[in-house]
Formats: C-alpha cells, sequence, structure tokens
C-alpha cells in the first residue's frame, strides 16, 4: 500500500483502512420503494458473502442535487428512513445514506452506520461538524472541484479521532466530464485516512444530457482494477437490475448481474498485491 498506515474505522462489524480487506459500499443511487431496496440489498449481501467482501448498504432517501427540478428525489427522510432500517433488520447489514442539511442528523444517526456527505456539500462546516458530532463515522464525498490536498481542510471540521473516510469521485474537466487522478488515492492516504474511490459517479457526464447527467458505465470496470491497484481501502459502486431504467444515474449504474465477476477481478488484483496468492 502508498502512504503511511492510515487509521482503522469501525462501522458496525465492518472494518475498513489499515490491515483490512476492500469494503465494498454498494446500493442503487436512491430508494425507488422497499421491495426493490430490499431486493438489491439482499443480492449484494449474498455476493459479497460469497466472496468475502465486508459490504455496506447504500442508497438515497433524497437526491437533493439533481440537475432539474423535475428529476426523481426519493421518498424522503421520513419514509426512506424507515426502508433503511428494514434493510438493516431483515438482510443484516450496515446501511448508508447521504445526509444534505444538519438538521437531518438528528433522525439520520440512529438508523445509519455510516452518514455521507455528497461532493458538493463537502465543505459546508455546519453539516460536516454536525455529522462528526453525532458519533457515527463519517464518509465525506471530496468534491469535484477540490484537489488532493484540500481534503486537509475538510478532515479538519469531520475527523473526531479516527471516525472519517474520504471518497474520490471525480475531477471536473471542462464542461460536463470527469477525469481521475491516481495521485489522490496516495496523497489523501497520507493524511491518515482511509480512501475510498467512486467508480460509478467518477464516470458520470455531469448535465451531459441536458435536463440529466450523462455516464460512460462501460468504463467502470477498468477504474475498478487500477484503484484497487493503487491501494484504495473500498469501493463505492452503485448498482441497480436494470439501470438503463433507473429513475436517476442509470447512465453510470453498473448492472447488477455483472457485478460479482468484476469483483472477482478486484479481489484477485487486492489478493496479489497483499500477497495472499491466487
Amino acid at each position: 500500500m502508498t502512504g503511511r498506515a492510515e487509521q482503522q474505522v469501525r462501522i458496525g462489524n465492518v472494518v475498513i483502512g489499515r490491515g483490512a480487506p476492500p469494503v465494498l459500499i454498494a446500493g442503487p443511487c436512491v430508494i425507488e420503494d422497499r421491495d426493490s431496496t430490499l431486493k438489491v440489498a439482499g443480492a449484494l449481501s449474498r455476493t459479497c458473502s460469497r466472496l468475502g467482501i465486508p459490504h455496506i448498504f447504500k442508497a438515497s432517501f433524497d437526491k437533493a442535487n439533481r440537475t432539474s427540478v423535475n428529476s426523481f428525489r426519493g421518498p424522503g427522510l421520513e419514509k426512506g428512513l424507515e426502508v433503511l432500517q428494514a434493510v438493516r433488520d431483515e438482510i443484516g447489514v450496515c446501511v448508508t445514506s447521504d445526509v444534505h442539511d444538519a438538521s437531518q442528523v438528528a433522525a439520520a444517526a440512529p438508523v445509519l452506520d455510516l452518514l455521507q456527505i455528497p461532493a458538493f456539500l463537502c465543505r459546508q462546516t455546519d453539516l460536516l461538524t454536525a455529522a462528526a458530532d453525532s458519533g457515527k463515522p463519517v464518509n465525506i464525498k471530496k468534491g469535484q472541484f477540490l484537489a488532493p490536498w484540500d481534503v486537509k481542510g475538510i478532515a479538519g471540521k469531520a475527523d473526531r479521532g479516527g471516525n472519517l473516510i474520504i471518497t474520490e469521485r471525480g475531477t471536473s474537466f471542462g464542461y460536463n466530464n470527469l477525469v481521475v487522478d491516481f495521485r489522490a488515492f496516495p496523497m489523501i492516504r497520507e493524511l491518515g485516512i482511509p480512501v475510498v474511490y467512486d467508480a460509478t459517479h467518477s464516470l458520470q457526464l455531469p448535465g451531459g444530457l441536458g435536463s440529466s447527467s450523462g455516464g460512460l458505465r462501460q468504463y467502470v470496470p477498468h477504474l475498478c482494477r487500477a484503484a484497487v491497484a493503487c491501494g484504495v481501502d473500498g469501493l463505492f459502486m452503485e448498482v441497480h437490475p436494470d439501470p438503463d431504467r433507473a429513475p436517476c444515474d442509470g447512465p453510470n449504474m453498473w448492472p447488477l448481474d455483472q457485478l460479482e465477476g468484476l469483483l472477482q477481478q478486484v479481489m484477485a488484483i487486492y489478493r496479489a498485491l497483499s500477497g495472499e496468492g491466487p
């Protein structure tokens, strides 16, 4: 692994960071309904169990940063948290979701095992401090407008003794495009913070379809393999049984039925680098 030995963060029964295998944070972009959310969570749990991959289920109760006012946002805070609580109870996995405002933290923290801060909000001081003061681990998406070394500033607002994760999700490159600087992974890890790579959002084309974002999901495997080879502590992926029919983020979400084969590849890379053999 590149960079100094970073801290470990415990999220329920999942450990991410120094010496732990890569964690998968995955699920659909947004909660569509209770039944479909439980089905995806169950499928992900079974896949990760077969492969020995620690898993945290992700689905947003509200996607507030949509391109258009007409875009699907999800069921909202109260109903969304009820669905995520059902995932915890019935599937038995840790769960995470976005919090967009400091006022949401008190309601979300008792349900969520990991609080996620959206990239566009990564410098909102009141939100970051409220999330950190909740006592729950916090995953901050690095803004598309930040350099890797700028993470030090946002970490100073949210790190409460080893409870912080940073997720790299690409950097704005001209209009409607993102690129990934793979130097960012060791640079952030040198701060002592576990780093997750968001493979699907990195391949968004923000606003690229006019009233919604486009995406280049065909490159997800390439960037996943490269990130694991760089020594990231986990992967973040939005997955869906039928991405082309998903109400949001479809162009960059990875098909659920193709996930296991990709995870087998990235775990082979991880084992080769860690000396565990095939």
